[in-house]
């Protein structure tokens, strides 16, 4: 029987695990909590056979940092790119500072990067190490996290793709996407009773309905699931193409040593890439949907990565000509 999701609502909950009242343990925050696990694992087994200037123990240390560096550059990337306003949005609830409820959504992996790259030269010149292979090291031990950042973003249904032919063998519904239904989309909804709390507002209805979607509502899901669009699953895409083959491309080309910044280099150039093509299929955010395209045709997401490519390929060309020591290797010193 062949593999399909054409009839298949997205109704998996963000909530792994709850705790009480709003409190809860998150998809999303164990899938970054199990990115730099496994980033350790790979620092700490390069480390203990010499392959690396890092001493086993150090491991941790420098997997703290780069998260600093993940989470911070990824927040302050995505209200720099994507959403200026975070920046002076305030709330009457906690954080209160819009720029800070990262429990809301909204990181930017090129600001995640420019942030790998800030932690990286620092932890470099605090420990005395060359700064083109702690921010290698980076890049390669953080492959992984993206694959289970984008494995979360499906599950929160969140960054779902484009519209597709209702036939299509991959196709999903995703409730999120009556975020930019209109009120009069949503009236059915109020037929069914829902809290007053849900009825105030457009987003609490909303939030209310793909809750009861997640708690398997029937009645809410026989008015919501025909009115729904069939989509691309865009987010277990980019975690095949940014993450998983990511980190296999990287592996491949570190079998052997290699001069310092090369890794770094291969890693803007082969994500870029893959962002361009991930990009075709994955629905722009709300708040820029109709500003996404230039003159070229371009969402804002390619034209980020453009740069991060050619900055990739001016990397390359200029750690292979230093003449210094190769570093690395997963087969030999």
């Amino acid at each position: 029987m062949p593999l399909t999701f054409a009839a298949y609502l997205h109704d998996i909950s963000p909530v792994a695990v709850p705790l009480w009242g709003s409190f809860a343990i998150r998809w999303y925050g164990l899938s970054y909590l199990l990115g730099f696990v496994v980033g350790c694992l790979i620092l700490r087994h390069l480390a203990r056979r010499g392959r690396v200037q890092l001493e086993a123990n150090q491991a941790m240390d420098m997997v703290f940092w780069i998260a600093v560096g993940v989470l911070v550059g990824g927040r302050l990337g995505y209200a720099l790119f994507y959403q200026p306003d975070l920046f002076v949005s305030l709330s009457s609830s906690p954080p209160y500072w819009d720029l800070l409820a990262i429990n809301k959504g909204g990181m930017a992996s090129h600001g995640g990067l420019i942030g790998v790259i800030i932690a990286s030269l620092w932890y470099a010149r605090r420990n005395g190490f060359s700064f083109l292979h702690v921010i290698d090291l980076a890049v390669f031990a953080g492959a992984p996290g993206m694959f289970f950042g984008r494995i979360a973003n499906f599950i929160n249904g969140e960054l779902f793709g484009r519209a597709c032919g209702a036939d299509s063998p991959l196709a999903v519904k995703f409730p999120q996407e009556m975020h930019d239904w209109s009120q009069q989309q949503l009236s059915p909804l109020l037929e069914l009773d829902p809290p007053a709390s849900a009825t105030i507002s457009h987003a609490s209805l909303v939030n209310w309905a793909i809750e009861q979607i997640h708690r398997g509502n029937d009645k809410v899901v026989e008015i919501v699931q025909p009115l729904l669009t069939p989509r691309h699953p865009s987010q277990l895409y980019q975690a095949l193409i940014e993450g998983l083959l990511l980190f296999v491309v990287l592996a491949i080309t570190w079998i052997r040593p290699r001069k310092p910044g090369v890794i770094f280099g291969l890693c803007c150039c082969y994500y870029s890439m893959a962002r361009i093509v991930g990009e075709v299929f994955r629905e722009p955010d709300s708040h820029i949907k109709g500003h996404e395209f230039g003159a070229w045709g371009i969402t804002r997401g390619q034209l980020l990565s453009t740069v991060m490519l050619l900055a990739g390929v001016a990397v390359i060309s200029i750690c292979a000509k230093r003449n210094v020591q190769k570093v690395g290797g997963i087969l030999n010193h």
